[in-house]
């Protein structure tokens, strides 16, 4: 429910904003520096929220702290007309990202309960999806209708009804078993960082996805192409609406059929996904005729790529972080968003604004995410080794009992049939 409900909010917020201030004659640089600023505090509020979760905090906590950042932030975009009240803005929401995505993850995988957290994750990656789908049409429709900056006062009611879930219905800790021998000795970073970094790559590249579909994308349908005429603003907020109500139908479906399958199969088909989706909007650009209708069949394989992407890689760093540290290991996965929204925006827009057109963008993005299959075959090797080390006990015999225990994740593998066969 307070995934539901955050985003709705969020969904006309995130993916609007650029055309506000499109309508507010910000140029493309501006606006995507403006995304790229709430990156930079939303490192921030990841590693503060990560901290504060490997402490025993309940996962409201941040959550609570976010909405607090938000209610701040959404009062200053909303009356904002300089880009310096501009940026006050983005940094207050960007701290409210980060924040907020660590604890809303990791409690996840602490309520799923008997469902299992590759179902839990699933469920939840389709609450998400219908929050932001009914939040981005609804923006979509105050833009056709005028007030488009009312998308930030949908925004703070939301914010008061999560407050008050979260303060009737708080979410839990984690349960500390490893506490007392951590305090003893420090699990040493290599041993739990290192069997993350395979993912944390992927995803660097994948969440330029929905990073650049928040900011690029709008710009580039109002803005036209190489050939492709403009869109009008109320019919390019369609559009991206149109792909979350896509993403909506599809997220439990694919992600109910990914939860049963090793998070490989997930990590492939987003990224094969993300790369022709992204050759179709780049190819978009060389015709007037043809090029919307591909702007709008690319939405299918991006939609795709998202909803396979999404609850998968949750599930992998759960799979492959210890429980000492899933909380700075949620931290680090959410901040491969974070450094996403920073670089993959400020890059699209000074590509917009030297070339006129996206294709630069597009095309750039396919490459990207090809090139990324090979992490995949470097993630399912790992995770092989590690369930041989685990059957057949060669996994324990170096340094430390202790670290060895502290530093295995609770889950290494999902073969499919069971949790209990597995």
């Amino acid at each position: 429910m307070v995934r539901l409900v955050g985003s709705i909010g969020a969904g006309g917020v995130l993916y609007l904003t650029p055309l506000v201030f499109h309508r507010a004659d910000f140029s493309a640089s501006n606006v995507t520096l403006g995304v790229a600023l709430a990156a930079v505090t939303g490192t921030i509020g990841r590693f503060v929220s990560g901290a504060l979760l490997d402490r025993g905090c309940r996962c409201s906590l941040p959550v609570l702290l976010a909405v607090a950042c938000a209610v701040a932030g959404d009062l200053q975009l909303g009356l904002a007309d300089t880009m310096a009240a501009y940026g006050r803005g983005q940094l207050l929401v960007g701290l409210a990202m980060g924040l907020y995505w660590p604890a809303i993850e990791l409690a996840v995988a602490l309520t799923a309960g008997s469902v299992g957290s590759p179902r839990g994750y699933a469920l939840a990656r389709t609450a998400d999806a219908v929050g932001i789908a009914a939040g981005a049409l609804l923006g979509a429709l105050l833009a056709a209708l005028g007030p488009i900056r009312a998308v930030y006062a949908v925004d703070l009611g939301c914010l008061v009804l999560m407050a008050w879930l979260l303060l009737r219905a708080p979410f839990p800790a984690a349960a500390r078993p490893w506490a007392t021998k951590i305090q003893h000795q420090p699990l040493a970073l290599g041993l739990w960082l290192r069997p993350l970094l395979p993912i944390l790559l992927v995803s660097l590249v994948a969440t330029a996805v929905p990073a650049l579909m928040q900011s690029a994308l709008p710009l580039d349908l109002v803005r036209g192409s190489l050939q492709r005429p403009p869109m009008n603003e109320a019919l390019g907020a369609l559009l991206v609406g149109s792909q979350l109500v896509l993403l909506l139908l599809i997220q439990w479906p694919v992600g109910r059929w990914l939860a049963d399958r090793p998070v490989q199969v997930g990590l492939r088909l987003s990224l094969l996904c993300f790369s022709g989706g992204a050759l179709l909007l780049g190819c978009s650009g060389f015709s007037a005729v043809a090029g919307p209708a591909l702007v709008w069949l690319a939405q299918l394989p991006l939609a795709i790529g998202l909803a396979a992407f999404l609850p998968t890689a949750t599930e992998a760093v759960v799979e492959l972080s210890p429980p000492a540290r899933q909380g700075l290991a949620m931290a680090l996965f959410s901040q491969c968003f974070a450094l996403s929204a920073f670089v993959a925006p400020l890059v699209a827009g000074r590509l917009l604004d030297a070339q006129g057109h996206g294709a630069g963008v597009w095309f750039s993005l396919a490459a990207a995410t090809a090139l990324s299959l090979g992490l995949v075959r470097w993630i399912e090797r790992l995770q092989h080794r590690r369930l041989l080390a685990v059957l057949t006990g060669s996994g324990a015999g170096a340094q430390d009992e202790q670290d060895q225990q502290a530093s295995t994740p609770e889950v290494l593998y999902r073969f499919g049939p069971s949790d209990g066969e597995a």
